[in-house]
């Protein structure tokens, strides 16, 4: 695979590595070296990435294994699971600040989600995987990934109803 064929792979999902590793480790510098990091190994196994079946997969399951190990590191005593989202430029400065507020407590709610589901819920309702695609991430069953995707959405909504008194009155 020379280089113009493998940047013509790698990079329409080089973001999605990013926003994992982002999801995975609490700065940004680190997401932006994790996410280097990954696109040097696939780069360093051009030549065997032509017969993987999907390289999406692939690369989103060695960011995965790579910030688990980076998190489980000794280097890794100050780096939290944090959430990023992306504001809409459109929208007034009030609905950006109630839209950080509510990111911020589903982010704080997340972080006390176990790391199972949290995954689950990042990779379904956050990059919009499908079920197949996560079963191939996270290596689960369907089954089991609906279950920890109910159980994490029933937590999140459940706390947000307690903060915010949502449905009350």
């Amino acid at each position: 695979m020379n280089q113009t064929d493998f940047l013509n792979v790698v990079m329409p999902f080089k973001d999605k590595l990013y926003r994992l590793a982002k999801r995975l480790l609490v700065s940004t510098e680190e997401a932006e070296d994790a996410t280097q990091e990954i696109l040097l190994k696939l780069w360093s196994k051009n030549k065997a990435m032509e017969g993987y079946n999907n390289v999406e997969a692939f690369a989103m399951t060695m960011t995965k294994n790579f910030c688990l190990d980076r998190l489980k590191s000794k280097q890794a005593g100050n780096l939290t699971l944090v959430h990023s989202n992306y504001g809409d430029g459109n929208s007034s400065l009030q609905q950006q600040v109630e839209a950080k507020d509510s990111i911020g407590w589903v982010e704080k709610i997340m972080e006390e989600l176990p790391e199972q589901q949290k995954m689950v819920l990042q990779l379904r309702d956050v990059e919009e995987y499908d079920f197949d695609e996560i079963g191939a991430l996270l290596d689960m069953k369907p089954t089991a990934i609906r279950v920890a995707l109910s159980r994490a959405r029933k937590t999140v909504r459940e706390k947000l109803m307690q903060k915010h008194s949502y449905g009350i009155g």
